[in-house]
């Protein structure tokens, strides 16, 4: 047993501080994004241990986007002293955003497949692409964010259970059904706003 956790310590470590983060967020909670550093700055080192390098390279854009949504999130909508409102993902950023996400997988799964020896750089570049947009999202406060990461967790789930990192591979399936009830959460929040 001592033997396992030794060896899955850094997976358990950024399992708890992963669980502790989507609660936060599911409570629309700015302690989410203090949380989220500190899972990002471990997770660099985890996923580059696995071979995961477009992920263990997406923790340093979520490093500062994290940082950014803290900003963000603090500073509001610029005019008033309120933090930032819940709101809808603007329809005229969906196709933009959307092939932002697609040139990124391209690009990602293009360096994977040259420069490492990534046995899933499919998955990994179109996880990673999608988190791109998701953590944005998110620092915009967008209810829409949570279906991004719906998909992105069913993915990450399995992909993660086949690179043997099995407790962030449970706590990508647990956020699935957690981002579903923190969209059906935020969207009444997002109602009684208006």
């Amino acid at each position: 047993m001592n033997e396992f956790i030794a060896a899955h310590w850094l997976d358990i470590v950024t399992t708890i501080l992963g669980l502790a983060y989507i609660l936060l967020e599911y409570r629309a909670s700015l302690w989410m994004w203090a949380v989220g550093f500190a899972m990002q700055a471990l997770g660099i080192v985890l996923y580059y241990q696995k071979g995961l390098y477009a992920d263990s390279a997406m923790e340093f854009y979520y490093i500062c986007v994290t940082m950014y949504g803290f900003w963000r999130w603090v500073r509001g909508n610029g005019k008033s002293k309120e933090t930032l409102p819940i709101r809808h993902f603007p329809r005229r950023l969906v196709l933009p955003w959307v092939l932002i996400m697609a040139v990124i997988w391209g690009g990602i799964y293009w360096l994977l497949i040259t420069f490492t020896n990534s046995n899933v750089p499919l998955a990994d570049s179109f996880t990673t692409a999608l988190s791109l947009v998701g953590i944005w999202a998110l620092a915009h406060k967008y209810l829409e964010q949570w279906f991004i990461w719906i998909a992105v967790d069913i993915v990450t789930s399995v992909l993660y259970f086949y690179k043997d990192i099995p407790f962030k591979a449970s706590l990508y399936a647990l956020y699935v059904v957690i981002a579903v009830f923190g969209y059906l959460k935020w969207r009444r929040m997002v109602k009684s706003t208006y």
